[in-house]
């Protein structure tokens, strides 16, 4: 039973197969750099969503390359609150309406107290 083992082997650490006939993803090199000079170089998959902001081995945040100036004067879509969403299917005037009728509601006693 001796004779059959592998000695100096980890078989957990190291692999016994090769790299041949292997096709690995395609990736591309994408630059970032922090306020301090920094610069950042992260190969990224070829379909990825690259980020704009990166976090730098110093703690500062960094900025993709070559891409701030055009960037920043980019205007994206506003983002819509809860607020716009609802004055969109009713007016002002038909909200203070639906409160005052809950609000008087509540003080009825229509709603079980939460204690």
């Amino acid at each position: 039973m001796a004779e059959r083992s592998l000695r100096g082997m980890s078989i957990g650490a190291k692999s016994l197969e090769s790299d041949q006939n292997v096709d690995f993803a395609a990736r591309s090199e994408v630059a970032y750099i922090c306020p301090k000079g920094h610069r950042t170089i992260l190969p990224l998959a070829e379909g990825a969503e690259v980020p704009q902001e990166w976090e730098c081995r110093c703690g500062q945040i960094a900025h993709l390359e070559g891409h701030d100036e055009q960037e920043s004067g980019k205007t994206g879509k506003p983002t819509r609150t809860h607020w716009d969403m609802l004055l969109e299917r009713r007016s002002e005037d038909e909200l203070k309406a639906v409160l005052d009728k809950r609000l008087k509601m509540h003080r009825e006693g229509w709603f079980p107290d939460y204690e």
